[in-house]
């Protein structure tokens, strides 16, 4: 193989590789946001003021709606 060939190949390789890290990267940023936004959300419950059982039940619901809404990501991102 000559070296042009084998450098032609190189360049190709990281091409390639730099496509998949760019794609990792967009990757955890989403997840950095998600995680953002859950923080977000325990914030704006643990503020509600209601009575304990009440907020154990708006919590529930609250962590239900977090699970949807994770699962809808995950399929938008699929």
């Amino acid at each position: 193989m000559t070296q042009f060939t084998q450098e032609k190949k190189n360049a190709e390789d990281l091409k390639n590789q730099n496509l998949e890290l760019k794609s990792l990267l967009n990757s955890k940023e989403q997840q950095i946001i998600d995680f953002q936004n859950k923080i977000k959300i325990s914030t704006i419950v643990d503020s509600i003021s209601v009575d304990d059982s009440e907020a154990t039940e708006v919590k529930s619901k609250i962590d239900d709606y977090i699970k949807e809404i994770d699962k809808c990501i995950n399929q938008l991102s699929k």
